[in-house]
Formats: structure tokens, C-alpha cells, sequence
């Protein structure tokens, strides 16, 4: 975040701050000793020049006038290769192994990252962490989703890492392959483009689909007259948040108490329920039952909303005798700490 120190640079500002101070109070001091031995017949230029080349053992020869005239000048030239010479040499030595550890502390950081990228799959990736990208990585992270973040800004990643711990995270151009390629796009389940620009997030989805086939796309667009280009291109979905916003606006009037409640269960960082879509894959144990046959609420404390049946319609308020079938979709409110292991008994 721009204007705050991080825990890093301000463990190397702690290191450096005395090292340069004792450096330069040598040298300050110094060349006001020449300055008042000389009584004034040098000037303050030559003194500090005189000083520097002292501290730093050049081995240029004496540059004060008739120095070898003045008493203690000498002595004073010695006590500053005696105390100042250790003085630089701590500065320096400070200075070059703060250079060369934050090198290596980069390097080992950046080989670490890229190791956990490498082994990370059936995850989702988020180009762009704006205003909507923040929300997306928010709720990932709540509901326990593995996800990568990509971004061409460093400083954004810095501030979500504050805001919520480390995260896996590429620092690119998402329209790039590499880019995608490292943040392991062939593995991935899915890809969120969230930039504010509505050709970045065609770009993001051109290229995200070349390099897999199978993810799952949702773009944001701005205007609404893009949504259809981004379709072709390859997105599964296309969000519009001003159209998302007017629907709210109008929900907001006319059912305010159902709003406030789905509202508040996906602000709420605590809130332990969320609603979520379960597959119903072949084989699976539920296959031919009723949903009270299925006894669902024995792996998780759930509530199924309706049922996304084959043909895409949809079965709202599901009674008990309603026959589950391979293919259709549970949509349901459910704890999300135990959506896990109802997945892994409907997946049998």
C-alpha cells in the first residue's frame, strides 16, 4: 500500500538508519575539525574533501595547504583513518548485505511461489483485483475456494495479502499465455476476468480459452452492448454490474427484507451458511432416489432451494418425493464447512 512500510523495508531501514548515521556523523565531524585546526584557512569544500578521501582510503595525497604546517592536523588525519575507515566499512558492509539478501530473499520467495503454482490444480483464477475483483477473492477465500490472483499491479496484490494473509498470485498481463501458463491455467477450474476495461477482459478470455477448453469463464463487462462479443469469445458467463446494480436498486424497493437477508449472508465475513450447487455426477449414490430417500441433511446441515434439472429448467421448492437424476444440479443453503463432505457422498 502506497505511503505505509512494509514488515520488510522497515527491518531494513531499522538495519541501515545506524550505519549511515555513524558514517555520517564521522564525516561531519571530521571535516569541522579540519575546518576549526586550520583556523579558518581552509575552506569548508576542502575539508570535507579532504575528509571523504581520508574515510574512503583513496590514498590521494594531503589536499588542505601547508597542512603538514598546521599542529594536529596530522594527528586528527590519523584518528579519522583509525575511527572513520570502520565507520564506512560498516556502512558499506551493511548496504551490500542488505542488497544481497534482499536478492536472495526475492529469489527464494519467487522459487516458492512458483512451486506452489506448479502443484495447485482444480482452482480459479482472478485477472484483476479492482473494485470487483477484491469482492471475488473476498468471497473465494471465505468459502475456502483455492484460487490464483493475477494482476499486472504489485501494489494491489501487497494490499490484499495485508487485508487477507498470502495468496497465490501472479504479477502479469492476463492477456499474456505465460502469464495464464504460470498460474496454471491447464489445471484450473475456472477463470473469473474482472478488469475495468471491458477489451482487457475479451483479451483474458480469448486467451484463456485457446489454453483450456473445458474452464469455466465468467467476464464482467462495462457496457452492456459488449456482453455478446464476450460470449463468442468464449466466456460460459457475462456479468454486468450496472445491470447488476439496477436490478438491486429495484429489488431494494420492492422486496427489502429479502435483500437484507441474502444480502447480509454474503457480506457477513461469519456468516457460516452460503448457497451453493452441488453435481449430481454418474454414479453417484443419489442417483433414483427421492430427496428424502437421499437423506442429505445426514452429511451436511443443508436446505435444498430447487434443482437444476437436464434440460436447464429449473424444480423450485423440491418436495420430499422429488427423484433425484445423473446430470441435474442441487441448488441449496448449506454450512459451508460441511459442503465438502456432502459433495464427496453426492459424488459417491
Amino acid at each position: 500500500m502506497k505511503g505505509v512500510l512494509t514488515t520488510t523495508e522497515a527491518t531494513v531501514l531499522t538495519r541501515i538508519y545506524p550505519a549511515a548515521a555513524a558514517f555520517f556523523s564521522v564525516f561531519l565531524i571530521g571535516g569541522l575539525g579540519y575546518r576549526v585546526i586550520g583556523g579558518g584557512q581552509w575552506s569548508y569544500a576542502d575539508c570535507f574533501y579532504m575528509t571523504l578521501i581520508t574515510l574512503s582510503t583513496v590514498g590521494f595525497a594531503e589536499t588542505l595547504t601547508d597542512m603538514d604546517q598546521v599542529p594536529g592536523a596530522r594527528i586528527w588525519t590519523v584518528g579519522l583513518i583509525l575511527l572513520g575507515s570502520g565507520s564506512l566499512l560498516y556502512f558499506a558492509s551493511t548496504l551490500t548485505a542488505l542488497i544481497v539478501e534482499g536478492d536472495i530473499r526475492g529469489a527464494i520467495q519467487r522459487n516458492k511461489m512458483t512451486r506452489l503454482l506448479q502443484k495447485i490444480d482444480n482452482h480459479i483464477i482472478v485477472c484483476g483485483i479492482g473494485a470487483t475483483g477484491w469482492n471475488i477473492v473476498l468471497e473465494l477465500h471465505r468459502t475456502h475456494n483455492s484460487f490464483v490472483v493475477v494482476d499486472v499491479d504489485s501494489t494491489r496484490i501487497e494490499k490484499l495479502i495485508a487485508e487477507i494473509g498470502p495468496v497465490l498470485h501472479v504479477v502479469g498481463d492476463a492477456a499474456q499465455d505465460h502469464v495464464l501458463e504460470e498460474a496454471g491455467i491447464e489445471r484450473a477450474k475456472g477463470l473469473v476476468a474482472a478488469t475495468p476495461d471491458d477489451r482487457d477482459n475479451l483479451f483474458v478470455t480469448i486467451t484463456a480459452r485457446a489454453l483450456n477448453d473445458r474452464l469455466r469463464i465468467v467476464a464482467k463487462t462495462i457496457e452492456t452492448e459488449n456482453e455478446h462479443k464476450v460470449r463468442r469469445a468464449g466466456a460460459n458467463a457475462v456479468v454486468s454490474p450496472n445491470h447488476i446494480g439496477g436490478m438491486r436498486m429495484a429489488s431494494e424497493m420492492l422486496r427489502p427484507k429479502a435483500v437484507k437477508f441474502l444480502d447480509e449472508m454474503l457480506r457477513d465475513r461469519n456468516a457460516s451458511r452460503r448457497i451453493e450447487e452441488v453435481f449430481i455426477a454418474p454414479g453417484s449414490p443419489v442417483i433414483g432416489l427421492t430427496l428424502s430417500q437421499a437423506r442429505l441433511r445426514r452429511w451436511a446441515d443443508s436446505l435444498v432451494i430447487a434443482v437444476r434439472r437436464n434440460d436447464g429448467s429449473h424444480q423450485y421448492n423440491p418436495q420430499a418425493s422429488f427423484r433425484l437424476a445423473q446430470g441435474q444440479t442441487l441448488i441449496m443453503l448449506v454450512l459451508s464447512s460441511e459442503l465438502h463432505t456432502l459433495k464427496t457422498y453426492v459424488a459417491g
